[in-house]
């Protein structure tokens, strides 16, 4: 199994890094999480028909601006996209016209909080952000792997991340500073540690603040002085489990 990390970057795309979005290559099919302008690069890892399965977050535009390239890909195989219940009516309206107008095809599942089985099972929970934003929990070859989208610490995020052998959490802040429910280095390290997680990949760095790979570094070192098991992702960033 394999995690590609296509877009690393919050709000918006710059040098460093493109929007959210994360693909996994398994046995049980392709895994996507989150729909940024990274989503773009998919069709260079989808080689085989296996089953897509594409997670949304939430309808922030940095991880939902990639749908309108849906009409790029050339997959036999639909894509299956997971959304919280009560979101269809936003996602239909942006995959279709005046927005997008998608060659290929699409089956939108709402799914209520708690687990589920979807060819592989997988966990939704609601976090902490200024608009509703969901994590998910996805077991894929016996290895658990967790995503938190855009959040702050809540009781759900530990949760999420409880024994995960992978915690792919959002790091957008360099300090806190706000209630938009978002994080820095050491929240998501700590949570790393306290939730028993084997291995956490910092991601999702605000455009604004993380303004070179430096920076990003930077994130890494304060991470692992709580967690030493931490990365700083970037586009180019490939795990192998």
């Amino acid at each position: 199994m394999k995690i590609y990390f296509l877009g690393t970057n919050g709000w918006y795309t710059t040098s460093t890094g493109n929007t959210p979005c994360i693909l996994i290559d398994s046995q049980e099919g392709y895994v996507i999480f989150d729909a940024g302008n990274g989503f773009y690069k998919i069709d260079q890892f989808i080689k085989e028909d296996k089953p897509i399965s594409l997670f949304i977050s939430h309808f922030h535009l940095d991880h939902i601006s990639g749908l309108h390239m849906l009409s790029k890909f050339k997959f036999v195989q639909p894509i299956n996209i997971y959304i919280a219940k009560g979101r269809r009516k936003d996602l239909e309206t942006l995959v279709n016209a005046p927005y997008t107008n998608p060659d290929i095809k699409i089956a939108i599942h709402e799914l209520e909080e708690g687990k589920h089985e979807v060819g592989f099972p997988v966990e939704i929970l609601k976090m902490r952000h200024n608009n509703e934003n969901h994590g998910f929990r996805v077991t894929l070859e016996g290895k658990v792997i967790a995503y938190s989208g855009d959040t702050g610490i809540c009781d759900n995020s530990r949760l999420l991340a409880q024994n995960a052998d992978i915690l792919i959490h959002e790091c957008s802040y360099m300090e806190v500073s706000d209630n938009w429910g978002h994080v820095d280095p050491p929240l998501a390290a700590t949570l790393a540690k306290e939730a028993g997680v084997k291995k956490l990949i910092l991601t999702h760095f605000d455009a604004s603040k993380y303004t070179d790979p430096e920076k990003r570094k930077w994130a890494e070192n304060e991470a692992k002085k709580i967690f030493p098991d931490a990365v700083a992702a970037d586009d180019n960033l490939v795990i192998e489990l």
